[in-house]
């Protein structure tokens, strides 16, 4: 099993709470994350482990839609939620650690997928860097866009 990590910090002038009002509103995610498409609730009821969802986003050109999981959650703090596409398992974590004049808002995403050997290796290292080029671009924005948000939020 190969495992390829990206971790950021994005500081919000706003409170723990109102990073994690959004952070968790997933209903309203494609109006507080550019670059996301739709989202659709696959689980009724609030934000908790087991809660699901399918999102839509447009990546390097292209829509692409995936089922997301709550798989971990201590309110307030952080949660981790889990994505598969194939043989390939996506997590990311969100932790919020409160700060002076505000919250900071740290993403950990992994990515874990069988190993391969031969050419296929290769191929898949190659793309691995694309792909990870591409979706560091992606948390960065994910990041920005969280934060204004939560900055409106509070005032």
């Amino acid at each position: 099993m190969s495992t390829q990590e990206i971790r950021l910090t994005q500081h919000v002038a706003a409170s723990v709470e109102d990073v994690w009002a959004i952070l968790t509103d997933i209903a309203h995610a494609d109006e507080n994350l550019s670059g996301i498409e739709a989202v659709e609730l696959l689980t009724p009821g609030p934000y908790s482990v087991g809660f699901r969802w399918r999102e839509t986003r447009r990546m390097m050109g292209m829509s692409a839609t995936e089922e997301i999981e709550v798989t971990a959650l201590e309110p307030l703090r952080r949660s981790e939620v889990t994505a598969r596409n194939g043989e390939v398992t996506y997590h990311t974590v969100h932790s919020l650690v409160e700060k002076p004049g505000g919250t900071d808002l740290v993403m950990e995403f992994g990515m874990e997928m069988p190993a391969k050997r031969g050419i296929t290796r290769l191929m898949n290292a190659a793309m691995a860097k694309v792909g990870f080029s591409a979706t560091r671009k992606v948390m960065e924005q994910d990041l920005q866009d969280l934060a204004a948000a939560a900055e409106l939020r509070h005032g």
